[in-house]
């Protein structure tokens, strides 16, 4: 019978991520990727497809297992494509993990090798489809002894990278032929190439500062004569860049640092001739970029914005909700499309801006892929419906309620669905801080909810989605935003009637960070699941990948100076209060949230007699709950499941 099976951690299986909607500059094809979660490989089986706009036609392309990334080129006849490889040579080394390929839209299967790279940052064509302007990561870590002289050490995700630099180059797709493009740094890592309309020009972010290296300059690369000079300094944020039709104007997406970290992502109208830098997004007060946390996400080369003769196209984070938003220069932006309860993740626009592809997800529904046409949007894949079928999916309810200082936060529960007995209730925290809940799919939460548990999720202070000034909690951590969510609680049991005996709370990163805060600072919770998480600031600030410079901005302390602050908010100092039993799950490969911030909790519990557990899980990473090894992150889901039952009461008349 449809929707009778009980949605557990294994039901990861079969479940296909939808990824990279790519449509061609011309509006003919949309190319995408589709990967299908396998427990029998313990991976991600990959493939590259098409649609035919006007006839819904659907033709595999490459089909796999490891093959993503599709960038369709100007003139709608080709692609390349990143295809996953372990390859050694004759002496046993190891190759390069990432083949780039070239591909053609009427051969499918068909591809030819371009190079082997050690990962893509970004791809950009030229303009007569015979070029890539490519941001490559070049460099590897000593084999044996590590001798090391840069910053950072590692780099989560990548590893080892104190001899990586992210360099510019162009690519001679037919042959292969790849000449790097000089600025004459010391010392680099590119995040974004741009090659211009006209085809005169490469625009290039790149951080020069190893010691800053979230400052970002940005030059322009005269192809012809092959000199670059730098048209601005100093910049913030995600550094991509997109050149107006007219080849005479860059959109930047980032920002100036006005909150740090916590500034909103805006859109940002650069003119390289006199410098002038002017912000075209500062009225939406809203971040200009896709931050809804959701864990069916696949690998994606999107760029984050595009210019078309229509405008400066972006996702814009609101309310939980991703709205695309359009904005031409001296406008206001303006809603594309609004999906209503559900979040745009991805998209793309052909070169006129009257064909964009885009996924969609809401809480019930993982990604597809949709075409908005004419002002009617319609969905063109239905890859997850015979999953769907199979299980009963509740839909969450939003709540929303005034803090005691005047702000309204806002929440959603998600309760077990029908027939599937209530257990007890979690609240959730997110990561960050600056993320949010909201309408994106997150099959954990599912997986609690069919085993009988009513999830809790917030957005407190911290939070993006909201205002500037709601996202910036910049030296308050565990202030206000701790307060907001025990706010919450007092709401969900006092207006919604949700148990006071059977809660727990959970989260990772931030989340994981704010668990440990919280289990420091009351003995509400009967049980709690810490993840990824900090615990002391003191040595997170030097053994992350982030540390030195992400700390000094949120936390406003050095182990060196103001180390009162920093062990202030710390989780640690607090661990002689801490009663409740707790599970902590960390990776030992996580190099955001190194594994020592686990290890310094565990045994602080474990002196104090509090009941609690270390999972450890080998070669993964901070993303392991997102992207990690299938049957992990199945292992993973058990252990909170065996967690929460065995600690959270059952009767549902104790209160």
């Amino acid at each position: 019978m449809p929707g009778a099976e009980k949605l557990g951690p294994d039901s990861l299986d079969g479940l296909v991520l939808v990824s990279n909607p790519a449509v061609t500059p011309d509006g003919r094809y949309i190319l995408y990727t589709a990967a299908r979660v396998s427990l029998a490989t313990d991976s991600y089986e990959s493939s590259i497809l098409a649609v035919k706009v006007d006839s819904g036609e659907q033709i595999v392309l490459q089909s796999g297992p490891r093959d993503s990334c599709p960038v369709p080129s100007p003139d709608g006849r080709r692609y390349v494509f990143a295809r996953k490889v372990e390859q050694r040579d004759r002496r046993g080394n190891k190759l390069p993990g990432i083949e780039l390929r070239l591909a053609s839209l009427d051969a499918p299967g068909a591809s030819q090798l371009i190079a082997r790279v050690e990962g893509i940052v970004s791809l950009s064509w030229s303009p007569d489809s015979r070029r890539l302007a490519a941001a490559l990561p070049m460099g590897r870590p000593d084999e044996d002894v590590k001798e090391i002289e840069t910053l950072p050490v590692w780099f989560n995700g990548k590893g080892f990278v104190y001899k990586t630099r992210i360099e510019p180059f162009i690519i001679d797709v037919d042959s292969g032929i790849m000449e790097r493009i000089e600025l004459g740094l010391n010392w680099l890592q590119v995040s974004d190439v741009a090659w211009s309309p006209d085809g005169k020009k490469i625009a290039i972010s790149v951080a020069a500062d190893m010691l800053r290296p979230y400052l970002l300059d940005v030059y322009v690369y005269d192809v012809e004569n092959g000199e670059a000079h730098v048209v601005a300094q100093g910049l913030r944020g995600y550094g991509e860049l997109a050149w107006s039709p007219d080849s005479k104007l860059l959109a930047y997406l980032g920002h100036r640092g006005e909150r740090g970290f916590s500034s909103h992502q805006k859109i940002m109208l650069l003119n390289p001739e006199t410098g002038g830098l002017e912000c075209l997004t500062c009225s939406l007060d809203r971040n200009a970029v896709n931050t809804v946390n959701s864990d069916v996400r696949f690998r994606s080369c999107l760029k984050k914005l595009q210019w078309t003769i229509r405008g400066i196209y972006f996702l814009v984070s609101d309310s939980g909700r991703v709205i695309l938003y359009r904005v031409q220069p001296g406008m206001e932006p303006e809603p594309v499309l609004d999906p209503g309860e559900a979040v745009v993740d991805e998209f793309s626009a052909s070169r006129d801006g009257s064909i964009i592809a885009y996924t969609l997800m809401t809480p019930v529904d993982p990604k597809e892929l949709y075409l908005y046409r004419g002002m009617e949007a319609r969905r063109l894949t239905r890859h997850t419906e015979a999953w769907k079928r199979r299980y009963k999916l509740a839909q969450p309810r939003r709540f929303s309620f005034r803090a005691s200082d005047g702000a309204t936060v806002e929440g959603w529960v998600l309760p077990p669905p029908e027939g599937v007995e209530q257990r007890g209730w979690v609240l959730y925290i997110h990561g960050g801080p600056k993320t949010m809940w909201g309408y994106g799919f997150m099959h954990e939460f599912h997986v609690l909810s069919n085993a009988g548990y009513t999830v809790v999720y917030v957005n407190p202070r911290g939070s993006d989605g909201y205002s500037e000034d709601f996202a910036d909690i910049r030296c308050r951590y565990g202030e206000r935003d701790y307060m907001d969510l025990m706010e919450a609680v007092d709401y969900v049991v006092k207006q919604l009637g949700l148990p006071k005996s059977r809660a727990a709370v959970m989260g990772g990163s931030y989340g994981g960070f704010m668990t440990n805060w919280v289990i420091g600072h009351t003995s509400f919770f009967r049980a709690a699941v810490t993840m990824r998480g900090i615990s002391n600031w003191i040595s997170m600030y030097g053994t992350t990948d982030i540390g030195w410079y992400f700390v000094e901005d949120q936390l406003c302390c050095t182990p060196w100076r103001r180390s009162d602050l920093c062990w202030e908010k710390s989780p640690l100092r607090y661990a002689d209060r801490i009663e409740t039993p707790t599970l902590i799950i960390h990776s030992n490969e996580d190099y955001r949230c190194w594994l020592d911030q686990a290890l310094q909790l565990y045994t602080a519990l474990k002196l104090r007699g509090v009941e609690t557990k270390l999972a450890i899980f080998p070669g993964e990473n901070h993303d392991l709950s997102r992207s990690g090894k299938p049957r992990h992150r199945v292992k993973r889901l058990q252990l909170i499941l065996d967690w929460l039952n065995k600690h959270i009461p059952g009767a549902r008349n104790e209160d």
